[in-house]
């Protein structure tokens, strides 16, 4: 099993584009899997460098309704017929940051009835799951900060309903692929361990810890500690920085997570 990170904010190889977005590809024996689409098309040029044909892609997994994780979505679906695209209901609501809109069009010519929703843990491959109710036990980790969705005329916080991510049982041991941690990557492991009851080994994805608060820092990093999974590979949301810290406040091998950083999973 290997994944490959088609884009994120920051790039490290050379015929390798960046932007502030993320997406990932998996591939097993069996399937092909997309997990968000970036911020744009960009995302389908390097996978072309790095010799990976998108339009074999069976599965497109979408975390939440951000622009940053969905932007890529139609410029894939032109050029790959056959994938079936997994989110939650509320992919396609009006979500906003201040007062700009953040969310996700909705196109119903293009997913031509190639959408699932989706409201229960669904393993999409062999141990390989969507686990789409993130259970928020530690409501400190939680980042919703100036972000809405308009309901109406009115704007409510938005709660990141939405909100879904990857786990894959490895050898009775789990490997986490989030996007923005939204609800919490404190919640998501713990979400992932009470449904599994399997200790975490690697973590991948974006914590949105860019602006968190010194409270917020302290607890993720402590948890991280107590958790110490085998590795953790911070990218996107999580912002540079955040990553130089936990890099020095964590025993586990911390790594960004660049565009082309490539993860192999023994069988």
């Amino acid at each position: 099993m290997k994944i490959t990170t088609l884009i994120e904010n920051l790039a490290s190889k050379p015929g390798l584009v960046a932007e502030h977005g993320l997406s990932i590809y998996i591939e097993t024996d069996t399937r092909k899997i997309l997990f968000d689409t970036g911020q744009s098309g960009l995302f389908i040029q390097n996978a072309q460098v790095l010799n990976i044909d998108i339009s074999q892609i069976d599965t497109v997994i979408l975390s939440h309704g951000h622009y940053d994780h969905t932007g890529g979505l139609y410029p894939f679906l032109e050029k790959n017929t056959k994938a079936n695209v997994y989110a939650k209901r509320g992919i396609f609501d009006a979500k906003y940051s201040k007062n700009r809109f953040v969310g996700t069009p909705h196109n119903e010519q293009l997913l031509n009835n190639r959408l699932i929703y989706i409201d229960r843990l669904t393993e999409i491959a062999p141990n390989i799951f969507i686990v789409p109710e993130i259970t928020i036990s530690e409501p400190l980790d939680t980042h919703f900060k100036e972000l809405t969705i308009k309901k109406g005329e009115n704007h409510i916080t938005d709660e990141f309903a939405d909100e879904l991510f990857l786990v894959i049982n490895q050898c009775e041991q789990l490997q986490i692929i989030t996007a923005c941690s939204h609800r919490g990557i404190t919640n998501i492991c713990n979400t992932a361990h009470k449904q599994f009851n399997l200790p975490v080994q690697n973590i991948i994805g974006g914590f949105h810890m860019k602006e968190c608060t010194l409270e917020q820092y302290v607890q993720i990093t402590h948890y991280l500690r107590e958790l110490s999974p085998k590795s953790i590979g911070v990218c996107h949301c999580t912002g540079v920085e955040k990553f130089a810290e936990i890099y020095n406040e964590c025993d586990s091998r911390v790594f960004y997570n660049f565009t082309g950083s490539v993860l192999e999973l023994p069988t």
